[in-house]
């Protein structure tokens, strides 16, 4: 009956800034751009790495997200990596901080960053 999550939707700050970073740092591509006249949504934007999917809201005055990490709701993605030492030299020549980690979590590695809009991503490596 269900076969995986299809994709994680996003609202940034700036939609430009923000598919540029998924783009330049993670490797995604741009899949699909659909201009939207549903106001506040105006362009919605589905990039793709692997058949691991992040969509892109474009909408007119979005909220800041509130500072409390522990809220209900979504809390952070993960993507996970082959070689997390090779990964943490990536990201920090990326000019990326690496905001946790790594550590070693039972037979993984994990370590976590933030988006431009300071939303956490995990990575991981199993």
């Amino acid at each position: 009956m269900f076969k995986r999550i299809d994709h994680v939707e996003i609202i940034p700050s700036d939609v430009d800034k923000t598919m540029n970073f998924y783009v330049d740092v993670f490797g995604f591509k741009i899949k699909m751009r659909k201009k939207m006249d549903t106001p506040p949504l105006k362009e919605i934007i589905y990039m793709e790495m692997g058949d691991s999917v992040i969509e892109l809201l474009r909408v007119d005055g979005p909220s800041p997200k509130p500072p409390e990490p522990w809220i209900v709701g979504y809390r952070m993605m993960a993507i996970e990596v082959e070689d997390m030492d090779e990964t943490v030299e990536y990201l920090k020549q990326k000019g990326i901080e690496i905001t946790k980690g790594p550590v070693v979590s039972g037979t993984s590695k994990r370590a976590e960053i933030r988006d431009l809009d300071g939303i956490p991503i995990e990575l991981r490596q199993w």
